[in-house]
């Protein structure tokens, strides 16, 4: 796993990059988010290519258990990268209204998950 630094004026943002999964459960999640909280960030930001994909079939619960996890710390996560692989209706909505906060956000590239959090 690595870690690239993203210092902006509301906090300090783990972008997390690993060559496979970082976690395929809720409790590997929260061993995450709990390591980074303690390294003192505020958000964090995942590629989706390094999220299992059970986490994107929302059936199974997965999704509901890890992002349950990041609202209880109220730790920001983003999730970048190209969701067009998951066509579930249920997934296209559940990302629209997550994008209406600033909690836990779905975003296209690193780029709009910064600015996002930078304004």
């Amino acid at each position: 796993m690595r870690i690239k630094n993203h210092d902006l004026q509301h906090g300090k943002i783990a972008e997390v990059f690993s060559d496979s999964p970082l976690f395929g459960n809720s409790e590997q999640a929260l061993d995450l988010l709990g390591d980074l909280y303690y390294q003192g960030y505020d958000h964090i930001m995942l590629h989706v290519e390094n999220i299992h994909p059970d986490f994107f079939e929302l059936r199974n619960g997965l999704a509901g258990e890890i992002l349950q996890k990041f609202a209880n710390y109220r730790m920001n996560l983003a999730i970048v990268g190209d969701l067009s692989p998951y066509t579930s209706k249920s997934l296209k909505d559940f990302v629209y209204e997550s994008n209406q906060n600033r909690l836990i956000n779905f975003m296209p590239t690193t780029t709009e998950a910064l600015t996002k959090w930078d304004t």
